[in-house]
């Protein structure tokens, strides 16, 4: 079977995006999966807390997923590429539909709740880099940082509504429930993907773990792909680490700055996404991830609510740094590596976002009161501006593909 080349023409609006029928089933196997991920988590975080009484065991239920991720990306992240694209999103389909049934049985112990967690994660690791490297060959280069701006409104999107929708399910029935519904949702992200995405080759052959590892060192070792990967993770992680402490910082007020990072997040991929054209965004990576911790310098100062808020929504604009990097990406990269690629700059941000949350927390708690939570975020802001800073010479260098 011949591989549907994308459009060629250039793409600017949402419509024209939204004309091309593989990217629309792409997008809607996406909303079904964050779904799915969204209300499942949202019961096992339940179901958890309601067994153990442990906040740290629901906390890691929540969010310790991408430590498992870590673990095996080095020797499953290959799987993206050397599987067949459709197939690899119909297989991670079926794993989100198999774990939330298992998950909806009634009487499991915990541990083996976070067993069967795991095993999704592990799933997910390996064929992490699918979808993003599918969207590269979907939509023409010029239009992908507009995809994936679109895809990453859905996400945001989908957290939101999800969490809402799923709070409101668990007031008038049981977790089971939930978990029945992300199921449902894992059988319509499969059965889409399957029916409606052409059934292309891999991108490259080989054995998982041999590539896997090899592919990873071509990656940290290249002097252009490895800078920015560190750019999009390690400033990122530590602004992560100051909303992580917004609410000590903001008792009782906390969703109001949670709030104003949603809109000033949506906000950066709406007008990076879809107003600043290429040969700008990419001047634009080194401001905007400025911009990302420097609002974050006055916290110390026990700011009212709404400056605070104002403030984490400048903040959050930043964020749409990624559009760029992740644009260099696909521009460095080979495509028989480009799903790896993707599947490793997805693990190390969720990693780097997990490290930057326990750092904040940990240099909180030694300050003491909590009225040095302020001075915790400004010590984050502070390294995430020297990193950025470091690694602006590497993001310099000529391009050069891994």
């Amino acid at each position: 079977m011949t591989t549907p080349q994308a459009p060629t023409a250039r793409l600017t609006t949402y419509r024209e995006i939204f004309a091309i029928r593989e990217f629309r089933v792409l997008f809607l196997v996406r909303l079904f999966t964050m779904t799915g991920v969204v209300v499942s988590g949202l019961a096992l975080g339940t179901v958890m807390y309601d067994q153990t009484g442990s906040p740290f065991l629901t906390a890691l239920s929540l969010f310790g997923g991408p430590l498992v991720q870590l673990l095996t990306a080095r020797y499953l992240l290959a799987t993206s590429d050397l599987l067949r694209p459709r197939t690899a999103m119909v297989l991670m389909a079926v794993i989100a539909t198999l774990t939330a049934t298992l998950q909806s049985l009634p009487g499991l112990a915990w541990w083996a709740r976070f067993l069967i967690l795991a095993g999704g994660y592990v799933a997910m690791a390996a064929t992490s880099g699918t979808v993003l490297a599918l969207l590269s060959e979907i939509v023409p280069k010029d239009a992908y940082v507009l995809a994936r701006a679109t895809m990453n409104i859905t996400v945001g999107g989908m957290q939101v509504i999800g969490n809402a929708v799923g709070a409101l399910l668990l007031a008038l029935m049981s977790p089971s429930w939930l978990f029945a519904l992300a199921a449902l949702a894992g059988v319509t992200a499969g059965i889409t993907a399957r029916c409606g995405l052409t059934d292309r080759p891999p991108r490259a052959k080989g054995k998982v773990v041999e590539r896997s590892r090899r592919i990873n060192r071509e990656l940290f070792t290249s002097p252009t792909v490895r800078p920015l990967l560190l750019m999009m993770w390690v400033p990122n992680g530590l602004v992560v680490g100051c909303e992580a402490l917004f609410i000590p910082y903001a008792t009782g007020h906390a969703g109001y700055l949670l709030a104003a990072g949603a809109i000033g997040m949506l906000l950066g991929d709406i007008v990076v996404g879809r107003f600043v054209p290429e040969s700008v965004r990419d001047r634009l990576v080194l401001p905007l991830r400025l911009l990302l911790a420097a609002p974050f310098l006055v916290f110390p100062l026990s700011l009212p609510i709404p400056m605070a808020a104002t403030l984490v929504g400048l903040s959050a604009f930043g964020f749409s740094a990624s559009l760029p990097l992740q644009e260099r990406l696909v521009r460095l990269t080979r495509e028989d590596i480009r799903g790896q690629a993707f599947g490793l700059s997805g693990t190390g941000l969720m990693v780097g976002q997990a490290a930057g949350a326990l750092l904040a927390g940990t240099t909180a708690q030694l300050l003491g009161p909590a009225r040095s939570v302020g001075w915790a975020m400004a010590l984050m802001a502070v390294l995430s501006l020297l990193v950025t800073g470091a690694l602006r010479k590497g993001l310099r260098a000529g391009p050069t593909e891994a």
